[in-house]
């Protein structure tokens, strides 16, 4: 028999710019026209991003730009008696500091104004900022801040949100409380509903706190241009409330603030708030020069905000069949040591705190509560995953305590079309039902149980 030569050819891949390009463009007339849902669509940034030809801010530089870098505090909490930045100004390659007492309104924050730039009475965290320098470069301005010399009166601190809600426990924000959000959500009779109960069961559930994480570190860039008018680029998912809170910070008409959102190298809600901006900015008008700040891996975890922690207790009435009778739930939100999104993560994580169940005498007490530890803020969810983590598991509790199926009790009390939730809204297009058999179906609930 004759051999067959076999022949390999040799195929030139597709040049990487075919492989990102975009279909052609057709108007809503053209009979071609298909729907984009189910369709692989390609994101315009893509070719750029694979290509590396993004600029990120640590990509940008100006003429004679200085670097910034930041002290921050020796104590978790500690009155703030002195800060001398002499030695640091008398520095060659240093050209300018700041302090708090130069910063024309120290307090700023999302909901209450209760966190400085600089730290000029009282350091409550060790991530507050109490001085910062510009620099010719990165090396003189870190070495610079070993120069500023800073006398402090430690004082007890406190790091767990129970024991800070405690008369006794040292005031983080004297002489207010360290309870500075409340919520409080109340249906029915809840006490009525414990004492005619089969089983009552109570638990407590924790969760930690979580950095953000992103791989791009909080950076920015400030300069001044022409008729004391300030541009700000930084990597931020809210230039406008920024833009605000440093027209607030600087007493500055907002319409003389431009604030220019760089290419993000991830957010997840930890670059929704000032960091670096004002203390840019003021050393940048002390100086005459642009100057750029960029944190340290080191910094990001000490200083900037996470995920809140919560202590959440349930106590659930419960019938033996599984039907939910009452609910009594407290969520405690640890804050850190300033308010930031505590109010609308507290708020979020109350209401939720019924979970998708129909649960006619329900009582939920939601507390923010101050700590000496690095403040948390916003993180995709804003309370809704410390929350279902703790009802689902709960839930999980009860059907084990009574022998039944996790799946069947949360059919038995899920919502129906025109349940009415723990804060009195009536609900339309209901799907929990049909979502939870459609899950149970998927990966085969039934047999695994078995």
């Amino acid at each position: 028999m004759k051999e067959r030569k076999r022949v390999l050819t040799k195929t030139r891949p597709a040049p990487l710019e075919k492989l990102f390009t975009a279909p052609a463009v057709r108007t809503a007339e053209d009979p071609s026209v298909t729907p984009s849902v189910g369709r692989r669509v390609t994101r315009p940034d893509s070719l750029p991003q694979v290509l590396g030809k993004v600029k990120y801010i640590e990509d940008l530089s100006f003429p004679g730009m200085l670097y910034a870098k930041v002290l921050h505090s020796a104590h978790p909490h500690a009155r703030i008696l002195r800060v001398d930045t002499t030695e640091a100004e008398r520095m060659s390659g240093v050209m300018a500091t700041l302090t708090a007492a130069e910063i024309p309104l120290n307090l700023f924050g999302p909901h209450c104004q209760d966190q400085p730039v600089l730290a000029g009475d009282k350091a409550r965290y060790l991530g507050d900022a109490v001085a910062a320098v510009a620099a010719v470069n990165e090396e003189i301005a870190a070495a610079a801040l070993k120069k500023i010399k800073v006398d402090y009166e430690p004082l007890p601190a406190v790091f767990d949100p129970l024991e800070a809600m405690k008369d006794i426990a040292p005031k983080i924000h004297e002489p207010r409380s360290n309870i500075y959000n409340q919520w409080r959500i109340e249906k029915g009779d809840v006490e009525l509903a414990l004492a005619n109960a089969d089983l009552v069961v109570k638990e407590r559930f924790t969760t930690q706190m979580v950095d953000h994480a992103y791989l791009e570190p909080h950076a920015s860039i400030a300069l001044w241009e022409a008729f004391n008018r300030l541009t700000v680029w930084s990597t931020l998912g809210r230039i406008f409330l920024v833009r605000a809170d440093l027209g607030r910070v600087l007493k500055m008409p907002i319409n003389r603030i431009r604030v220019v959102s760089t290419q993000v190298g991830g957010c997840f809600g930890g670059k929704n708030e000032m960091t670096l901006e004002p203390i840019l900015a003021l050393l940048a008008k002390k100086s005459g020069k642009p100057v750029k700040g960029v944190l340290t891996r080191e910094e990001e975890f000490l200083s900037t905000t996470k995920r809140h922690p919560f202590v959440i207790d349930y106590v659930t009435a419960v019938h033996k069949s599984g039907r939910i009778l009452g609910r009594k739930v407290r969520l405690v939100a640890d804050g850190g040591a300033y308010a930031s999104w505590s109010e609308t993560t507290l708020g979020k994580a109350t209401i939720l705190s019924s979970g998708p169940y129909k649960i006619d005498n329900f009582l939920a007490e939601g507390y923010a509560v101050y700590t000496n530890k690095t403040m948390t803020g916003a993180f995709r969810g804003f309370g809704a995953p410390q929350e279902c983590f703790a009802c689902e598991s709960h839930m999980d509790s009860i059907a084990h305590r009574l022998g039944k199926d996790p799946l069947e009790i949360r059919l038995l009390n899920a919502f129906d079309e025109g349940s009415v939730s723990g804060t009195g809204q009536i609900l339309h297009s209901v799907a929990v039902k049909d979502t939870l058999i459609a899950a149970a179906d998927r990966f085969g609930w039934k047999e695994w149980q078995r």
